[in-house]
């Protein structure tokens, strides 16, 4: 099934020659979709608003609700799979949104299997600053963050790996890790549990080892499911409490993490920070660190103002998919909805199904939003 854009609308034909200019070709992917993907690797917020349906074997689809997936999937079926390659797209998608309509239009571009990944990264910002500009918006608020950052500091501090999963869920979800952090520094109180005997087994293991013990006992039991939750929810609810249970996380590692989440501004300062934390705490994040530098190089070549560009350790956009650069371009002093979002997805292709890694990177352009900022000659 192909999608096309709206022929009268003469911005549509403008942003899709900028992109095809830039090398990017037209994708058209299937507006009914796999719905296993979406499920398993966008984020809460994409989940819970899909719009499900099942066809006569009984596999669950679901109409798409972003781009980003269905375009990659159709790249990974390609010949050209693993090979650099970039695709722009412009169509509709569908989500369940409260007291807003639940078909609009996505546009955007996606980078698979460039290897000099902050130019990549920096070509992302300058194209969709092209795409704001195509719209007649005016000067825009950049936001960016960094996972990768996040994702090294965890690493490096070596907590236990339920810790590490937790941490980096909550902030890749936009939960609190505020609250969560200050949580886990309190050691679970004494006490006595029926299943005292699976904790003491699990406390300290790894994933793996505590799924397997789950499955196990699970499949003795005869059961393969505990009040709605899998195997693997289980084990990972056991894995948190045995953790808790054998100790605090280090007093020295929420003040690290705190410090770290502190950090904001523009990116060159944000960079002489993360160093100096880097080296008072002795953690060796540097090759994070330089990957973050040589981006805003790159950016700064491209003709963007860094001084004009925020960045902050903690900027998330709730996908659980990101492992890198993310950015959102708002209006000035409009925190709410933004007008264009993206970042990097190297761990993607992997989870679709693709025998080796495969960098990407992309973004979103929320054309409503757009179009209506537009109108209003890009004012709040």
């Amino acid at each position: 099934m192909n999608v096309t854009a709206p022929p009268s609308a003469a911005w549509a034909d403008t942003l899709l020659q900028s992109f095809a200019q830039a090398g990017y070709v037209h994708a058209e992917p299937d507006i009914l979709q796999p719905a296993d993907p979406f499920l398993d690797l966008s984020g809460e917020d994409i989940r819970k608003s899909l719009y499900l349906t099942s066809d006569a074997t009984g596999e669950e689809l679901c109409l798409r609700p972003d781009l980003t997936i269905p375009v990659a999937r159709d790249y990974l079926a390609s010949p050209g799979a693993g090979q650099p390659a970039g695709f722009s797209y412009l169509g509709p998608v569908f989500r369940y949104r409260s007291g807003r309509k639940s078909q609009f239009l996505q546009a955007g571009i996606e980078s698979f299997g460039r290897q000099d990944r902050p130019a990549a990264d920096a070509e992302m910002l300058a194209l969709a600053l092209q795409a704001a500009n195509a719209f007649g918006i005016g000067e825009v608020e950049i936001r960016t963050g960094d996972v990768a950052l996040f994702n090294a500091l965890i690493d490096a501090l070596d907590l236990y790996p339920v810790w590490r999963r937790r941490l980096i869920k909550d902030f890749n979800r936009k939960i609190s890790l505020t609250d969560d952090i200050e949580r886990l520094t309190l050691k679970t109180a004494p006490g006595h549990h029926e299943y005292e005997g699976v904790l003491a087994a699990l406390a300290g293991s790894d994933r793996k080892a505590a799924l397997a013990l789950v499955t196990d006992l699970m499949s003795i039991a005869g059961t393969t499911n505990v009040g709605g939750r899998t195997v693997a929810e289980i084990a990972d609810r056991f894995l948190e409490q045995a953790t808790l249970k054998a100790g605090a996380l280090p007093r020295d590692a929420i003040g690290i993490i705190k410090r770290f989440l502190a950090i904001a501004g523009e990116p060159e300062g944000a960079v002489a920070q993360l160093r100096a934390l880097a080296a008072e705490a002795k953690l060796d994040i540097s090759a994070a660190i330089d990957q973050f530098e040589s981006r805003v190089g790159y950016m700064a070549g491209r003709g963007i103002d860094t001084k004009k560009t925020r960045f902050s350790t903690s900027f998330g956009r709730g996908l659980d998919y990101y492992t890198g650069f993310e950015f959102e371009l708002h209006h000035r002093g409009n925190g709410a909805e933004p007008l264009v979002a993206g970042g990097r997805y190297d761990s993607l292709m992997t989870q679709l199904g693709s025998a080796a890694p495969i960098p990407a990177v992309g973004f979103s352009i929320w054309v409503d939003a757009l179009v209506k900022a537009g109108k209003n000659g890009g004012k709040a």
